[in-house]
C-alpha cells in the first residue's frame, strides 16, 4: 500500500497537475495555491534502486539546488516508533546522508485526514553546506521522544505545501527561506495575548499608583 503513496508523493514533487490537483482536492484554497507552486519549479523524482535500504530512501528529489533522499512511511496513527527495520532504514539514512554530505528526509502520509495529509521532517546529519545548511534552519528535524530516541510525531512536521512554497517561491530558493526566517523571527518576537494582557495589567496598576500618589499629599494636609 505504501508504493501507492510513493506514487502520491512522486508525482506532486514532480510538478504533475494530475497529481498536484489529486492530492490537493480537500485542501483550503491557501494550502492548493501553496502547493501548485511545483508546477513553476519541478524536482526530478526517480525511485530509489533497493528501495528503503541501504540509507537510499524510497525516492530521491533532485533538483539543479538541491537533492533529497526520501523515505516514505504511511500509518492512521499520528506516531510512529523506529524498532527492528524501521531503525536499521533510520541508522543507513543518518550514516549514507553524512557521507554523501546529504539531508535525508521523512515524509509521512496520514491516511484519513482532510486537507494537506503529508509532513515531512530532516534526518540530522553532520557536515552540512551551501543550500541544505540553510534549509536545516527551516525544515523540523525527527522529534525525540524522552530517551532521546527519533520517532515520527506527524503534527510535529512540515506541511507538504509549506515544504512546496518554501522550495519552489518565485523568489528563489535562498530569498524564499530569508523570508520565512524574517516571518518566523517576527512572530517570535510578537507579543502572546496572555504578554499583552500581563503587560496591561501592569500598566493599569502604574496609573492606579500614581493617581494614589497624586492624592495623598491632599488628605496628610488635612490631618
Amino acid at each position: 500500500m505504501t508504493g501507492a503513496y510513493e506514487r502520491e508523493l512522486r508525482d506532486v514533487l514532480s510538478g504533475t497537475e494530475k497529481g498536484v490537483h489529486a492530492v490537493t482536492r480537500s485542501c483550503t484554497q491557501e494550502e492548493k495555491a501553496r502547493t501548485m507552486r511545483v508546477l513553476d519549479r519541478p524536482f526530478l523524482v526517480v525511485r530509489a534502486a533497493g528501495s528503503g535500504m541501504e540509507g537510499s530512501g524510497d525516492l530521491v528529489a533532485l533538483r539543479g539546488d538541491c537533492c533529497f533522499p526520501i523515505e516514505v512511511k504511511s500509518t492512521r496513527a499520528e506516531k510512529l516508533y523506529f524498532s527492528g527495520r524501521t531503525k536499521d532504514q533510520l541508522n543507513a539514512m543518518i550514516r549514507e546522508g553524512e557521507r554523501s554530505g546529504l539531508m535525508p528526509l521523512y515524509a509521512h502520509r496520514r491516511k484519513g485526514v482532510r486537507g494537506d495529509s503529508w509532513r515531512l521532517f530532516r534526518v540530522e546529519t553532520e557536515g552540512l553546506t551551501g543550500t541544505l545548511a540553510r534549509l536545516a534552519k527551516m525544515i523540523p528535524p525527527l522529534p525525540l521522544n524522552r530517551n532521546g530516541s527519533p520517532f515520527i510525531d506527524w503534527e510535529q512536521g512540515m506541511p507538504l505545501n509549506q515544504f512546496l512554497a518554501m522550495m519552489c517561491s518565485p523568489l528563489g530558493g535562498e530569498d524564499a527561506q530569508v523570508t520565512a526566517l524574517q516571518g518566523r523571527a517576527q512572530r517570535a518576537s510578537s507579543p502572546t495575548m496572555a504578554e499583552r494582557r500581563e503587560q496591561s495589567a501592569v500598566d493599569i496598576l502604574a496609573e492606579l499608583e500614581r493617581r494614589r500618589s497624586a492624592v495623598l499629599p491632599v488628605f496628610k494636609g488635612k490631618e
